[in-house]
This record gives C-alpha cells, sequence and structure tokens, in this order.
C-alpha cells in the first residue's frame, strides 16, 4: 500500500507532505486500522514496560498531533516534540529535503513547534495510554547561558503527562545548542534538570524518568566525558544519536551541501559505533536508545548488538513505510543480552 503512494508524497515538496501527512492523520487518524501485526515481547527499561523494543523518534510528531493515529502502527513507544517553552516559527524554508538514491534527508528545521502549551493541550487529548516520550528544547533567541531555563520551564509542563522525557542538546540546527554538550555546561545543566525532578516526583507522586539526546559528532573524549555525567548525574537512560554534519558518504549527491543535520542510511554505521562506544563506558549503568539509519529489521537487531535497549525510527519510516516496523518488532522479539 505504501508503495504505491510514496510515489505521489515524492512528488511534493518534503516540508508539504510531511505537513499534510500529519494533518491526515491528525483529523482522520481514528480511521487507521492497526497496521503492525507484530505485537513484539515486553521489556523494562528505565523502570518502564515497552511492549516491544520498537519506537517512533522525536520530530516527525512535533506537537503531538497525531499521537493516536501512530499507536495505530505498532509502535512500542511514541517520542513527541521536539518542544519549545514558546512557540516558534523555526528557520527559513526550505529546510527539509529528500536524498532519495542514499535514502536520507537534511533537515534545518529549527526547533519550529506551537509551544509546550499546545503539545500538552494535545497530549491531554489523545486516548493514547502507552509509553509516551516528550522531547524538549530551547528556544532559539534564549542565552545559551540561560538555556537551562527553557529545559526546566518544558520540564515543568511536561511532567504530568509523560511517561519519560527527553532532554535534546544535540540538534545541530539551533545556534549554540551543542555548547550544552561541553563538560562544564552539561554537568550545569544535568545538576539543574535532576534537582527538578526530584521536587516534580515528590510533588506529583511519580518518577518520570529523563534520557539525553546526544549527537553523532563528538569525539571520543568527549563521548567518555559525557557518559561520565550521565551517570555521576544518575540521568535514566541516553538516545543515541541525533542527525549528523558529517557528508562523506552523500557528498556527490543533489541538496548534499545543503546545511543541517543529515538522518537516515548515511548515519547508521557512525550512531552504531556511538552506541557501543556508549555501551562500553557506560557499563549497564543506564540503558541506550538507539537511532541513527534503521530502515529493515537486521538494522534494528544491529543497535541492540552494539549495546542498546530500544530503538527508535523515523528516516526509515518515510523511505519504507509502515512494514519496517513490524519487521523490527520481530527481528528483536527474541534478542537476549548475552
Amino acid at each position: 500500500m505504501y508503495s504505491l503512494a510514496r510515489p505521489f508524497f515524492f512528488l511534493l515538496d518534503p516540508e508539504a507532505a510531511h505537513d499534510l501527512t500529519i494533518w491526515g492523520m491528525h483529523h482522520f487518524g481514528g480511521f487507521i486500522p492497526t497496521v503492525c501485526g507484530a505485537r513484539g515481547k515486553p521489556v523494562e527499561v528505565m523502570g518502564l514496560s515497552f511492549p516491544n523494543r520498537i519506537g517512533l523518534a522525536a520530530g516527525l510528531d512535533k506537537n503531538g498531533e497525531a499521537i493516536d493515529a501512530f499507536a495505530n502502527f505498532g509502535f512500542g513507544h511514541i517520542e513527541i516534540g521536539t518542544v519549545t517553552p514558546r512557540p516558534q516559527p523555526g528557520n527559513p524554508k526550505p529546510r527539509l529535503f529528500r536524498l532519495p538514491r542514499a535514502e536520507a534527508i537534511i533537515n534545518r528545521m529549527g526547533f519550529n513547534n506551537a509551544g509546550v502549551d499546545n503539545l500538552v493541550a494535545n497530549v491531554r487529548a489523545a486516548k493514547f495510554k502507552g509509553i509516551l516520550g516528550i522531547n524538549i528544547g530551547k528556544n532559539f533567541d534564549t542565552p545559551i547561558e540561560r538555556a537551562a531555563d527553557d529545559y526546566l520551564a518544558c520540564l515543568d509542563k511536561v511532567y504530568p503527562h509523560a511517561s519519560y522525557v527527553t532532554v535534546n542538546i544535540s540538534s545541530p540546527n539551533t545556534k549554540n545548542l551543542r555548547q550544552l554538550q561541553g563538560a562544564s555546561e552539561l554537568d550545569a545543566l544535568l545538576a539543574a534538570l535532576k534537582a527538578r525532578q526530584a521536587m516534580l516526583a515528590d510533588e506529583h507522586g511519580r518518577y518520570v524518568p529523563l534520557a539525553l539526546k546526544i549527537a553523532p559528532d563528538v569525539e571520543d573524549e568527549q563521548l567518555g566525558e559525557m557518559a561520565d555525567a550521565l551517570r555521576r548525574h544518575r540521568i535514566d537512560g541516553v538516545i543515541a544519536t541525533n542527525t549528523t554534519l558529517a557528508r562523506d558518504t552523500v557528498a556527490s549527491l543533489p541538496h548534499a551541501q545543503e546545511t543541517g543535520g543529515l538522518s537516515g542510511a548515511p548515519l547508521r554505521q557512525r550512531s552504531t559505533e556511538v552506541v557501543a562506544k556508549l555501551a562500553r563506558l557506560l557499563a549497564g549503568e543506564l540503558p541506550i536508545i538507539a537511532v541513527g539509519g534503521v530502515s529493515s529489521g537486521e538494522h534494528a537487531l544491529e543497535k541492540l548488538q552494539a549495546g542498546a535497549e530500544l530503538v527508535q525510527i523515523y528516516t526509515g519510516l518515510i523511505y519504507r513505510g509502515p512494514s519496517v516496523i513490524s519487521e523490527a518488532i520481530r527481528a528483536t522479539d527474541n534478542f537476549e543480552r548475552g
């Protein structure tokens, strides 16, 4: 079915196709039948029981407009966002580009979203009762020195509605954001977030795990520093990885020199390498959620074998369609850590 629809969507501007898809799923999602035949085996990660190991990555449903529709796809969890305290339009268009020959996408969206209050309203309206991650970021005009204020403001508002919260400090499309991955900046941010998490847990009577989403474009020394910070602050999970600035595998293709983050098949190897390095550094002290270049069951299993506990899909869904979800669930269903 998707193979018939894809050529039509690929005739449209990438962002127009995305917006049309989300609009249709928001308005007609109730008519979408369950499209995944694989149920999967439950797994406990971050103290939560996930129905299977395969989830939807953040970025596809930024405002939480199509949660119930995506639930019918069979995902074990859904992550929405990235959301910021205030609405913002993002970067100028065009800002989304397909590289079909590489099954890749370049985006420089810039955290375009309708703001955290809008997202919370959409979550409240959804019927979905499964595992919902909410990905939070900072507004583009908030000075990097005040970034923690934005993350804390978002955390306060999404905490009652999230199964877990992802702190996105790794998008390449918000100026200076990746500075927060530096040792001193990360230490200060994580300390503030953990203190607020403890306060909110007392206030709401439930503990909501915090995960940190990191970039693939980090040297081994910095990755080691980040792993130390994650352990030191008892962060509940880490998502590896966001999009890459590297272009070495797609340099000859149209749009390859557009600025922004590259996702899809060309990211697969690098993201898996980061997962494997993190797994060695963390030694099982906190779980890894892998994302980057997953477009088959084999790719999903590869992430688990590298050290991840869960796997997320985004660009692979655009190129391969919903069948990749059931394929990934089946491929990872019987995985056991050796």
